[in-house]
């Protein structure tokens, strides 16, 4: 969805700096964002680019480095920020919580957790700069009560969801209409505060956060016990061989009456849903760099018998192969 945004720069009619000197890059990227170390750990030639459009309660910024890069800010302070990757990714440590961002999945960071981040050679990303006060002053008004504690997120932003595809569909509206010469935001006015408000209210809807069940009523469980229990079976034996046949068995229906509750609550077969977890096992080993571990043992252990098949469905979701992602866990020294 973000593929024509690959050929360009985006915000170019906003740009604040293009330099090839890394500390003019670290000093320009400060003055709207935060002092922080920023530093080329790759081999490939440095390229900065910093394209910016400035709202009232937020910013839409355009950031590239073409090299590798470990940046740490440590704490931000004064603001949230959302990050889109358009191409590559980047290895976030914020807090606790460690993952990595690519183009399904965005990061936001909390401005009261140390952050430290690597972005990977290529990297190129729309960010989005929330003032604290602000997004803490929001959610405040939606829930209706002085929200007491600090808005917290915990883990990326899903963008294939329906609620972050809807988010990452309007900030990438936004930045078209800058590229137009219309930038709705910087004009000013009620039109661009209400867009803030928008984007506000879509981060705290797609991004899991403390404040999640009190913002989106409970739903009772749609699916069938059959499909739940079916579920729950695949979760547990992702380390064993798993047939169409075993899962149908587990949850006590016929493989066909499987597939069409999977079809009909789930939109996906049950056998995808065997991948996409093993895939998600696979990446979290990976990205906990323990010392001597080898890609082909992880894929191993979770059931990924071809390897080259694997390399590309994990690539496909991922966006960068298993290699990288086990080299961006131990440099970020996920490993305890």
């Amino acid at each position: 969805m973000l593929s024509d945004m690959a050929l360009s720069r985006p915000l170019a009619r906003y740009s604040l700096f293009e330099s090839k000197d890394l500390d003019e890059a670290r000093e320009r990227v400060a003055r709207v964002f935060c002092p922080h170390r920023l530093d080329m750990i790759g081999r490939g030639g440095f390229d900065a680019c910093h394209n910016h459009v400035a709202g009232e309660r937020l910013s839409l910024n355009f950031i590239q480095y073409g090299a590798k890069t470990l940046i740490a800010p440590g704490e931000l302070k004064d603001f949230y920020l959302l990050q889109i990757p358009l191409s590559g990714g980047a290895a976030i440590s914020n807090g606790s919580a460690r993952y990595y961002s690519c183009p399904d999945r965005a990061a936001v960071l909390n401005p009261h957790l140390p952050t430290t981040m690597i972005w990977d050679e290529g990297c190129r990303q729309i960010l989005v700069r929330i003032e604290r006060k602000a997004f803490q002053e929001h959610l405040s008004q939606l829930l209706g009560a002085t929200a007491e504690q600090p808005l917290t997120f915990d883990g990326p932003l899903d963008l294939t969801s329906q609620a972050g595809a809807a988010l990452c569909g309007l900030v990438m509206h936004l930045v078209d209409q800058a590229d137009a010469g219309q930038s709705s935001l910087s004009a000013g006015g009620l039109l661009a505060r209400q867009l803030e408000s928008v984007i506000l209210s879509g981060v705290l809807e797609a991004g899991p956060h403390n404040y999640t069940r009190y913002l989106r009523p409970a739903r009772s469980a749609v699916a069938p016990r059959h499909v739940r229990r079916a579920e729950a079976f695949i979760r547990d034996n992702l380390d064993s061989p798993i047939s169409l046949e075993d899962v149908a068995a587990a949850a006590g229906v016929t493989p066909r009456a499987l597939q069409l509750g999977f079809r009909s609550f789930r939109n996906a077969s049950p056998m995808a849903l065997v991948r996409t977890e093993r895939l998600r096992r696979v990446h979290e080993d990976l990205m906990a760099g323990a010392p001597g571990l080898t890609v082909t043992e992880v894929a191993t252990r979770w059931g990924f018998a071809h390897l080259g098949r694997f390399a590309q469905a994990y690539k496909d979701k991922y966006g960068q192969s298993p290699s990288k992602t086990l080299q961006s866990g131990a440099a970020m020294g996920f490993s305890e």
